[in-house]
Order: C-alpha cells, then structure tokens, then sequence
C-alpha cells in the first residue's frame, strides 16, 4: 500500500495540517498508521464525511488588506500571538494573519504550508491575493523561480470582480518584483503616492511599499542606473526621510506596528546612505525593539544586507541570541535572494562581499571617489583601492562603473 504524508494529504484535501493531524489521532482516517512521531495516510484515503462538514465557510476579510499582519489587527508589540485571537472566529483570516506573522519570524516552511492552504482551498480574493505573495516570499527564501512565477499566476487568477481589485492585483504583482528590487511595473497612481484605488485598510501597507519604491528610485539615480531631471547623485536619498518621518508618526498614532517597524528601518537606510549614521541608528533600535517582543527574526533579515554591518552591531546590543538567530536566517535568504534575483534579472548579484566590501562597492557605486570614501569610512585610501579590486576579483565584473549591478 502506498503511503503519503500528512502534509501532502492536507494539500491534497485543502484542509489545514492540523486538521489532519487531529484526524489521524481521532483515527478517522481508515488505514492510517504511525512510524515514530510521524503519521502516514494511504494514498487513496478519502477526508471523512463528517470533516467536511466541519469545515467552516469561507467569511470575508475583517479588513480589505491582503496584509492582515499591517492593519490594526496588530496594535502592540510583543502580542502577535494574542492578537491572531481577535480572529479566531473567522478561520481564513486567522489562519492567513498566522501566516503572515510566521513570514516575519523567517519560518519559511510554515508560511509555504499556509500559503498552499489558501490556494488549494479556492479562497476569497483578498486571502488569495496574501497566500500569492507569501508563496513568492518563499520563492525568494528558497531561491526558487518556478515557484515565484507559480504564485504570480496564483496572483493574477484571484477571483477579482471590479476595476480597483484589479488595480490590487497589478500592485500585487509590483511589490513581488520590488523584493527583487525591480520596480519599473508600479502602477502610475501608486508611482505618485495617490491610494484612492485601494480601500483605505490597504493604507498602512501601501504606505510600506510606497516609501519602498522610492528607495529603490533614489538608489537608481544615486548609482547612475536612471536618469531623472534635474535630480543627481544622492539628492532623493537625502529625501526619503522628509517624506518617510510623517508616516512613521502616524504609524505609531495608528498602532500599526509592522509598518512602524518597516517604515523606521526603511528610514534608516536612507539615513544610513546619506551618512548619517546617528539618526540611523535611532531609526533602528527602535524598530528593533518592536520586532524582537514578537521574535520577528525575518522581517529584520531582509534590512541585514542594507547596513554593511550596522545592523547586526545594534541588536547585539540588545539581544546576543537574537542577533544569532537573525544571523542564522540571513545564511539562508541571502542566497536564497541572489538565486532567484539573478534568474529573474539575468545577472550576477554578489553573496560573498564582506560588509566593508560591500560598503565600499555602494558608495563607489553612488560616484564617490577614492578621497570621498576615504573621509566616510575613516580608512585610507590605499585600503579603499586595496577594496575595490578586492570587489572586481570576488564579483567577475569588468570594472567599478559596473558595482551598481552586483549590489
């Protein structure tokens, strides 16, 4: 008799894991048998009538948000887990808010379970819509480009019946691609800050994503990959803050805590760039206390490679064993990352630059000469020209005009 696992059979039957599991303990699955911790289900089992009909209806979203996790359904730090109980009454929502909460603690092999979940049990649009996204987020984890277009399929298939779900569907489909930092598919209205194609639950999330798209725009001008009138060097990078610190006052005044925290670290990327490292690094303690009271591990691994170090120093000022973990999680999605970003974009990105080096590489991307560099980092000069051939033999590229490209 040929066995599958309690996973492929809760995939198979769109029910959740722990659905299974509590059926195979309740033995109503006929056949079932135990191996050690694990139970196997035979292949041809049916779901038991009854399960069915236990199976609680589909209810609409609690908030027009795919992200449940950046509503106000999430109102206080280092209470997650008892926020998830205000929707306990509403199964798709809790378990999409789960889910989301176990992508910003980096347990990848959750979200993926969840994710399935939502897709295989034919949701509502705003559940299919997150499910899409946390399945691309697990792409990227695991580098895995059949993956990452599986879920943008799953995306552009949601069951979506206006003009402004539709509109959500191809900023969806954006912020995908912005993970990669590839940005040039923003709807117009998003491009320019105007949300009033999205129902204003959305907000708090697209606010994330908005100060997002203009990072990555000031990165492009900044390393000379986009031209834009009137506006050189790092000019909008200096920016970003102006327009970033307002909306990380009304995060707080909202008691939304993951924009908060992405908001803050967002920046103090641009603070970090602009090198002002104090306001920073204020930027950054803050949102790290916010995210280690809920052991968001992953949502501050993806900032790791922004800070050429800074990061990492902060929260081993707070947590040593966080840092660790935070550490431990990089290991993965930075290669993870590379992978799927260099099969998507069809490019080399480099994993094997050391922070210095890869600080080096920034700001010589950015058009600052050996002196500038110099006076920024407080080294030598003969150490910043020992650094950037360092960078050329590491990455392959033919010259420095081409840093921009491996970062």
């Amino acid at each position: 008799m040929e066995y599958i696992s309690v996973k492929e059979a809760a995939e198979k039957w769109s029910v959740t894991v722990r659905c299974v599991q509590k059926l195979c303990s309740e033995e109503r699955i006929k056949g079932v048998v135990k191996f050690g911790k694990s139970w196997m289900i035979p292949e041809k089992a049916v779901l038991p009538s009854s399960a069915k009909k236990d199976k609680t209806p589909h209810l609409p979203m609690p908030r027009k948000s795919p992200f449940l996790d950046m509503t106000n359904i999430y109102d206080e730090p280092g209470r997650a887990d008892s926020c998830a109980e205000k929707l306990v009454n509403n199964p798709e929502a809790y378990e999409l808010f789960k889910a989301q909460i176990a992508f910003r603690r980096g347990e990848i092999d959750k979200v993926y379970e969840h994710a399935r979940y939502f897709l295989n049990a034919h949701s509502g649009f705003y559940a299919i819509i997150g499910a899409g996204m946390l399945l691309a987020q697990c792409a990227i984890w695991r580098g895995d480009i059949h993956l990452w277009n599986e879920a943008k399929r799953h995306i552009c298939e949601a069951p979506s019946q206006t003009e402004h779900e539709r509109e959500i569907i191809s900023l969806a489909l954006a912020i995908i691609d912005s993970s990669i930092y590839d940005n040039k598919d923003y709807p117009e209205w998003f491009q320019i800050g105007n949300f009033e194609a999205l129902p204003s639950e959305s907000h708090p999330a697209a606010k994330v994503f908005y100060v997002k798209y203009l990072y990555m725009t000031a990165f492009a001008i900044a390393s000379g990959q986009l031209e834009l009138e009137g506006v050189q060097g790092l000019a909008l990078m200096r920016m970003i803050p102006n327009t970033v610190e307002p909306l990380v006052t009304q995060a707080v005044v909202d008691e939304t805590i993951i924009p908060q925290i992405y908001l803050r670290m967002s920046c103090a990327v641009a603070y970090h760039n602009s090198g002002d490292r104090k306001k920073a690094a204020a930027h950054m303690d803050k949102a790290i206390k916010l995210a280690l009271a809920d052991k968001l591990y992953g949502l501050l691994t993806e900032y790791i490679r922004h800070f050429d170090g800074l990061l990492e120093e902060r929260i081993a000022k707070r947590d040593q064993a966080a840092l660790q973990k935070v550490l431990e999680l990089y290991d993965v999605y930075r290669f993870g990352w590379a992978r799927l970003s260099g099969q998507v974009k069809n490019k080399y990105v480099a994993t094997n630059l050391t922070p210095k080096e890869h600080e080096v590489a920034k700001l010589t991307a950015f058009g600052m000469g050996v002196p500038e560099i110099s006076k920024a980092l407080h080294i030598s000069e003969s150490t910043v020209k020992q650094t950037i051939v360092r960078v050329i033999n590491k990455t392959g590229i033919q010259d420095k005009n081409e840093l921009s490209y491996i970062l």
